[in-house]
């Protein structure tokens, strides 16, 4: 059966819009969703001064018997679930359409149904962002739509496979078991799987993380039934996602992928009235629609830096315990329990040091910092003044 991909973009084809009755928001995150600490430390080490700040307090911390360890570490994106499911909405009904929003945070599927007992949001679809060990490499898994009343059962499987496979990584027995809960969920019509920003070697694992994602994708098959854009991923990398989905015969799909304010940086555009008619349109009509909003256009490390910015902001307005990113932001103790950094403080605050050196970066967010970041990401300005979005990518 053919299928057909389209990419637009509001900037280049603005009346794309007037087509259709519908945007569609996949692919988001919450204040329930833990994100590593690891890349924030990577970003910002490559600041001026603020490598030394990080190991000096490394080293005082092993004095108290912790050791700072950023893998474990995790901060809670700000938005509370109401908030960003108001986000999403509101950046698709400004263009006039009627907003579907499916909400995946890593792991868990709190946030949606928290905001199915909410009337302006009863009809979230229950979704998550599934960390799914494969072969070498571990991948992540838009699920969206999951049936409510299978929803708990599902996470509880989900979390048994990644924990046995953490335990025997890389073996055939654990490649069949995960293929094999794909079908299954392919089996109900109502439901989603994506193949979330396939080409990101997010877990380090080098060259062969693409040749899992061939495997992976020859071996699943028509049980993925969507590649998706990222809008949180430069141009290069989603240019070469598009290019994989037409070589393996899949579609590509919107995923913003916010875990900041800004929200989500492409939508699908859709005449579907329900959730559900999205997924019939994407899995049996095999027709999707991504278009692009005008956040994406700037500059990419200028975007990631913002978007990660939010983990070391405080927010007054905020509900109590929410508001200072250090309540947002959780590290092991001497004993491994898992505690909130304000806790961890000898005094209930940071240190002065590191107070100063969290203001220089808040600084740098206002003022810019593209000199110190295109170090970090060497090549991406480039790349993306030469690549345009829109149709010619599918």
């Amino acid at each position: 059966m053919s299928i057909m991909s389209k990419v637009t973009s509001q900037w280049k084809q603005p009346l794309a819009t007037h087509e259709f009755t519908t945007g569609v928001s996949l692919h988001s995150h919450t204040s329930v969703s833990e994100e590593t600490l690891g890349f924030i430390h990577a970003m910002f080490v490559v600041m001026p001064g603020l490598k030394r700040v990080f190991d000096f307090y490394g080293e005082r911390s092993a004095r108290y018997g912790v050791t700072l360890d950023y893998a474990r570490a995790n901060w809670r994106p700000p938005l509370q679930p109401k908030m960003a499911y108001d986000l999403e909405s509101r950046q698709i009904q400004r263009l006039g359409l009627n907003s579907l929003v499916s909400i995946t945070d890593h792991d868990t599927i709190e946030a949606p149904m928290l905001l199915r007992t909410v009337p302006s949001s009863r009809h979230i679809p229950v979704s998550v962002e599934w960390s799914a060990p494969f072969g070498q490499t571990i991948f992540h898994l838009g699920i969206h739509n999951i049936p409510s009343r299978d929803g708990m059962e599902w996470m509880r499987r989900f979390e048994e496979y990644t924990a046995a496979a953490d335990a025997n990584p890389g073996t055939a027995e654990m490649d069949t078991r995960l293929l094999s809960m794909l079908r299954e969920l392919h089996e109900s019509p109502q439901v989603l799987i994506v193949f979330n920003h396939p080409l990101w070697d997010l877990h380090k694992v080098g060259p062969m993380h693409q040749a899992e994602v061939l495997r992976f994708l020859r071996e699943a098959g028509r049980t993925i039934h969507a590649i998706e854009l990222n809008g949180l991923r430069h141009v290069r990398e989603n240019r070469d996602a598009a290019q994989l989905a037409k070589e393996t015969g899949h579609l590509v799909i919107s995923g913003g992928d916010r875990h900041g304010l800004e929200p989500n940086a492409n939508i699908n555009l859709t005449s579907a009235a329900s959730f559900t008619e999205f997924v019939e349109e994407i899995r049996v009509d095999r027709v999707s629609h991504v278009h692009f909003m005008p956040q994406y256009q700037e500059r990419w490390e200028q975007r990631i830096f913002r978007s990660t910015l939010n983990a070391v902001t405080d927010f007054p307005e905020f509900m109590p315990g929410w508001q200072r990113w250090d309540e947002r932001a959780f590290h092991p103790d001497k004993d491994g329990v898992m505690r909130s950094f304000s806790e961890l403080w000898p005094n209930g605050h940071a240190p002065r040091l590191l107070r100063g050196a969290i203001q220089v970066v808040r600084l740098g967010g206002v003022r810019g910092l593209s000199a110190p970041l295109s170090l970090a990401f060497p090549g991406v300005n480039r790349l993306e003044r030469e690549m345009s979005v829109g149709a010619e990518w599918v």
